[in-house]
């Protein structure tokens, strides 16, 4: 063997190997997986999802992996986990029968006698948990949870002691193990007895925090010793039937390809306005406050799909399946025909039906499934109200790219606060990452409050810059002429100027001729 050969072999022996958990997401912020054969601190408050991503650890390997998992329950009967955990489809019992999985059992029996404390000796622990590994040549541990057995022992120095040796044990056994264990709250000690994660190479903290009266589920690595991961909190949700799943912000990437093919935007005005149409991957945003003409431009962005045999999905937040029926037939669209012909598919949902992750996470699937072409959301700013503006800010870049990563045309709509001028939330966090941006205004003329549109951005295309007048009638939208005599229509400060003025501030900003 030559000496690059076995320098190249020593430097693999150095190498932290990362085992595949399977789990949508973690692997992405870890960075291939949890480093193998050793032990993973997994830390948590109260309802956090510790022993749902400890059960779900052993369930991926054994689905996904054909790796067997041993899980030592310290707290819940394992009677208690079989049932609870069968929500997400995992069928544990099944599982013992064929081999795959097993329990060892340390939770408290009926009538067992309080618990003496003092001297304690974990060798005939750690020997049932190397029978059950060795009975079914198990490569995944779960041990939930440290705490109730740690309680047992007064002396802080005797905990650590036993958890190093209890690392060790496991370590030499050649599995991958996580350990789970209670911390009293949010921020601060990473585990209640403050020793956990300094005797494990890994630590992941799992945090269920109040903001603003609503809960956000996060996920951190705090430390992979000897490897890589990403930094930082990671948003989760756990779905019935399918468990925990991580969102990876910092897992996408602007590797999409582009496409100068324009779509119609379904009004022949508008079409004209941004210079030939929309391009046919580009994100959307149409922003303005109720009731000037948001859900039209939506309803014909769908019509103009339609009539080009495109897959058309829209999914609302404000108003049911009969009220966009009934609003899009007083505009002369069909959507049942539409339905019918294979080429619309609606979802409605409440936004308070659930989180905001549950709610990217379905949107994706049903986007996956479906294949749409083009992608309404209306509206986005009724989300805003369930969730912190953090989570908002994650969902609205993540629901973002994974429609830009999908190629397709995608259209939001966002409501201002303000009945004339100001800015929304949602027009805050996506003005960066959206291609075009749609402003509608009231402007307030005479005694009378009409519409007005324009076009403000159009990444990477010519546009007309002009704000025109902007009609509903029944049959549809329509843009009128450009609105020169006013000023401030935007920022909702209306000021009129006269012909005279007007030509006058023409001839200023005109360009000279060449002679």
């Amino acid at each position: 063997m030559s000496s690059n050969q076995k320098f190249a072999d020593i430097q693999a022996d150095e190498c932290v190997e990362k085992l595949h958990t399977a789990i949508p997401g973690l692997d992405l912020i870890a960075e291939g997986g949890l480093p193998q054969g050793r032990v993973t601190l997994l830390s948590g408050t109260a309802g956090s999802g510790k022993t749902v991503l400890a059960a779900q650890f052993l369930a991926a390997g054994i689905v996904h992996c054909d790796q067997p998992g041993v899980f030592i329950t310290f707290e819940e009967p394992p009677k208690a986990i079989r049932k609870n955990m069968r929500g997400f489809g995992w069928t544990i019992a099944q599982w013992e029968s064929e081999q795959k999985w097993a329990f060892v059992d340390v939770s408290p029996q009926p009538h067992q006698p309080p618990t003496v404390t003092g001297e304690y000796d974990m060798g005939p622990l750690l020997a049932r948990i190397e029978y059950a590994i060795r009975s079914i040549k198990a490569k995944r541990v779960v041990l939930d949870s440290l705490g109730s057995i740690f309680n047992r022992i007064p002396d802080q120095a005797l905990v650590r002691e036993e958890l190093f040796r209890l690392a060790l044990a496991l370590g030499e056994l050649g599995v991958t193990t996580i350990v789970t264990a209670e911390r009293a709250a949010e921020h601060g000690e990473v585990a209640r007895f403050g020793v956990e994660e300094f005797v494990t190479d890994d630590v992941i903290i799992l945090r269920n925090a109040l903001e603003a009266e609503k809960r956000r589920r996060t996920v951190e690595i705090l430390k992979f010793r000897g490897t890589s991961h990403q930094k930082g909190e990671y948003p989760f949700t756990i779905l019935p039937d399918e468990g925990l799943i991580v969102i990876p912000l910092s897992a996408m990437e602007l590797t999409q390809t582009s496409t100068d093919e324009r779509i119609t935007s379904g009004i022949l005005e508008l079409d004209d306005l941004c210079n030939g149409g929309f391009f046919q991957d580009s994100v959307i945003l149409v922003s303005g406050p109720t009731g000037t003409g948001k859900t039209l431009l939506v309803t014909q962005f769908l019509d103009g799909g339609f009539k080009n045999d495109e897959r058309c999905l829209l999914f609302a937040f404000e108003e049911s399946r009969d009220q966009l029926n009934r609003n899009a037939t007083g505009w002369g669209v069909d959507f049942d025909a539409m339905e019918e012909a294979g080429l619309l598919k609606i979802v409605c949902r409440y936004p308070e039906s659930t989180g905001l992750e549950d709610h990217l996470i379905r949107m994706k699937e049903v986007m996956e499934a479906y294949k749409p072409n083009r992608v309404a959301v209306d509206s986005l700013s009724a989300l805003e109200r369930v969730s912190t503006e953090k989570g908002f800010r994650e969902f609205v870049i993540s629901l973002t790219s994974f429609i830009k990563a999908q190629k397709t045309a995608g259209l939001f709509t966002a409501t201002t606060a303000n009945l004339l001028g100001g800015t929304s939330v949602t027009e805050a966090h996506i003005s960066t990452i959206t291609d075009s941006i749609i402003l509608l205004r009231y402007v307030e003329m005479f005694g009378e409050m009409r519409r007005g549109m324009t076009v403000l951005k159009m990444r990477g295309s010519m546009h007309v810059k002009d704000i025109r007048e902007f009609r509903i009638d029944g049959s549809g939208a329509h843009i009128g002429k450009p609105l020169r005599n006013i000023n401030g229509i935007l920022s909702g400060n209306f000021s009129y100027m006269n012909q005279g003025e007007l030509d006058r501030m023409s001839q200023l900003f005109s360009e000279p001729s060449a002679h």
